[in-house]
């Protein structure tokens, strides 16, 4: 029960989550403190737009990348930023390398930036883009029924409309109550700083990394209930935060949004490996079939794949160009928000992403 259900639901807020809500709470307070004059200023300077992507993508994890998501959705950034950021990201298995080699890891990361970039550039310079997305504008405020007057049935749907608000705002403040202490623990741990069977002795048995990650995965399912299963930053409301507590609880519902859906995709491998057996140690992962291989599987959204993948590379289970292909093609969490806002715009990207991962790949093969 632990392994098979409590462990990847744990992991998808301990190894994402609490790092995705920490990149879109830094990146919340900047849009509250300073307003939109940096996503103004992508706007005004979209030529630089794949080059932020890129820098973006690359940082470890997928919160970079995830923020411009909403931003594109709204028209604010081109397609080609958002291509540059999904070829530069690793997703949450850059955490593996990291761990394992940290100057492999820069150097890898080196490559991501420069090719995404390159890509960003070539989408805009190409005009590759979804002919519906040029268009994207927030929809316009509207009051909701029952607000506009005084007293009566207006004070009624006033009421209730608070009612069904209290549970988000109680949900939110319990997600940032969780997040702290757990990314206190899990830093440590995902490092592999701390033994976390020590931190479990020192608590007389309790596991914190699964007590607190199991515990944030339910709280962000009930807020992603309580949005009814929507991406928060898609409305002019939410994109123009009023106060600091307004921009933490959408900041709460946004990285609820990914965190749901990673342990959606974590809790689905493991329930896959383990009544089949399927590890993807199976698969020929060498020379040019590997190549295609690992570029065919950075399709798959969502970082647990990717993760096992690199971890074969970690074990050595499969040689550079195949690892980089995947690097390059993956697009870890941050294809699934844009999958839900602009479903033909992520298919569109994550084939776009494939072309230069193949590519490179080719290019080691030849010059190892």
């Amino acid at each position: 029960m632990n392994e098979l259900v409590l462990r990847p639901l744990a992991d998808a807020f301990m190894q994402v989550g609490v790092y995705v809500a920490a990149m879109v709470a830094l990146f919340g307070w900047l849009r509250w403190r300073y307003g939109d004059r940096v996503t103004d200023g992508l706007a005004r300077h979209r030529r630089v737009g794949p080059l932020i992507g890129a820098l973006l993508g690359v940082s470890p994890g997928c919160g970079g990348a995830i923020i411009l998501m909403p931003l594109y959705a709204r028209g604010r950034v081109s397609f080609g930023t958002v291509v540059a950021a999904l070829v530069a990201t690793m997703g949450d298995s850059s955490w593996v390398v990291l761990a394992w080699n940290p100057i492999f890891a820069l150097q890898l990361h080196a490559l991501l930036f420069v090719v995404g970039l390159a890509t960003g550039y070539a989408v805009d310079a190409l005009g590759t883009a979804p002919a519906h997305a040029a268009g994207n504008r927030p929809a316009p405020a509207v009051a909701p029924p029952g607000l506009v007057g005084g007293g009566g049935p207006g004070l009624a749907s006033s009421r209730r409309l608070l009612a069904g608000l209290l549970p988000r705002v109680s949900a939110s403040t319990a997600f940032w109550g969780l997040t702290t202490p757990a990314l206190a623990v899990s830093v440590p741990v995902v490092f592999q700083a701390i033994d976390p069977a020590a931190l479990t002795r020192l608590l007389g048995g309790v596991d914190p990394y699964l007590t607190l990650g199991v515990l944030g995965t339910l709280t962000a399912a009930l807020i992603f209930a309580n949005g009814r299963g929507r991406l928060a930053d898609d409305t002019l409301e939410t994109a123009h935060a009023r106060s600091m507590a307004a921009t933490m609880r959408h900041s709460a519902h946004e990285a609820s949004f990914v965190t749901v859906w990673v342990a959606v995709a974590y809790l689905g491998w493991q329930v896959l490996t383990t009544t089949t057996g399927f590890d993807g140690s199976q698969l020929v992962l060498t020379g040019l079939l590997g190549v295609l291989v690992g570029a065919g599987i950075g399709l798959i959204p969502g970082c647990a794949v990717q993760i096992v993948f690199t971890g074969l590379y970690v074990n050595g289970g499969l040689p550079l160009p195949t690892l980089v292909a995947n690097a390059i093609s993956q697009d870890g969490d941050a294809l699934i928000p844009l999958a839900a806002l602009r479903r033909h715009s992520a298919v569109m990207a994550t084939v776009i992403t494939t072309i230069p991962a193949a590519a490179v790949g080719i290019a080691l093969l030849v010059i190892l």
